[in-house]
């Protein structure tokens, strides 16, 4: 008995390709760049803030046009009583910064590399933080008189904490399982602290820079109001005296634009110094 074996076909139909020209999908998605969200916010809240000035709901006795206070700042420039005042400002904030971030590393090193060090330093940084700084300006007035040292002792006081408390955090977060690898390898305390602590505690004391540094700044603002004579609390104390908001805004603005400027440049850094760190930058 013989069996035939079905005829296996000698080509396949292919169906047919139809090509619809012009609709043809790429696939891609339209994204706006993240400056552009970045600066969509502050530029929607200016545009509100003109319209609203423009059609009378916003009085300009309560706050001025962002027109207004365009108008000052190209005059204030023009004169030299700006930029004048915020070299002012940034003298002192600098000076204020210096003495605060020395203080602030100095004692967080202390306290993170040290158990004895952390028993005197930290219990006492933890009781001070609670008292509000500001709240010391009439007894910094009675130590240091009404010149430039208490408003530099504001600044230096308000960087301090933020600056400590990071430091130390990063320091005492370290991971004890690199301790004991570096330990194991050889290195000694000195090494123990240059390539294993210190590299570990650098995100806590950028993050802590970053909130120093706008610290600072607000410390400036009430530090200029103690009998100021240069910077832009001067500036802002005369504008009150006659009621100019534009000025005021103005200063306001320009203490806005001076704390943007510094937490860019601590942003760039962090970029250069926690390149060996992945991290987590967010969905889409």
């Amino acid at each position: 008995m013989t069996t035939h074996s079905p005829a296996l076909p000698t080509t396949l139909d292919k169906p047919a390709r139809i090509t619809i020209r012009g609709t043809t999908k790429t696939g891609r998605r339209l994204t706006i760049p993240r400056s552009v969200r970045r600066a969509a916010g502050p530029l929607g809240l200016v545009l509100l803030w003109f319209l609203t000035s423009a059609t009378g709901v916003l009085p300009e006795t309560v706050l001025a046009s962002p027109v207004d206070v365009l108008k000052q700042a190209v005059e204030l420039t023009r004169n030299g009583e700006l930029p004048s005042a915020i070299a002012a400002s940034g003298r002192r904030a600098a000076t204020g910064f210096l003495i605060g971030a020395a203080i602030a590393l100095s004692l967080s090193l202390l306290a993170g590399l040290f158990r004895l060090g952390e028993d005197v330093i930290d219990s006492s940084m933890g009781m001070f933080r609670a008292i509000p700084w500001v709240g010391l300006i009439p007894l910094f007035i009675v130590w240091f008189g009404i010149e430039e040292t208490p408003k530099i002792a504001l600044v230096a006081l308000g960087v301090t904490y933020p600056l400590y408390f990071n430091i130390y955090g990063g320091i005492r977060s370290t991971d004890s399982q690199l301790v004991d690898a570096a330990r194991m390898m050889g290195l000694g305390r000195l090494g123990l602290i240059r390539y294993v602590i210190l590299p570990s505690a650098l995100p806590g004391a950028l993050v802590g820079l970053r909130y120093a540094l706008s610290t600072a700044w607000l410390a400036l603002v009430f530090a200029e109001q103690i009998n100021a004579d240069a910077g832009l609390g001067y500036l802002m104390s005369n504008a009150q005296q006659y009621f100019r908001t534009d000025v005021i805004v103005l200063c306001l603005v320009v203490y806005a634009l001076l704390g943007l400027a510094c937490d860019f440049a601590v942003r760039i850094l962090s970029r250069r110094l926690l390149t060996w760190r992945a991290n987590f930058e967010g969905g889409a």
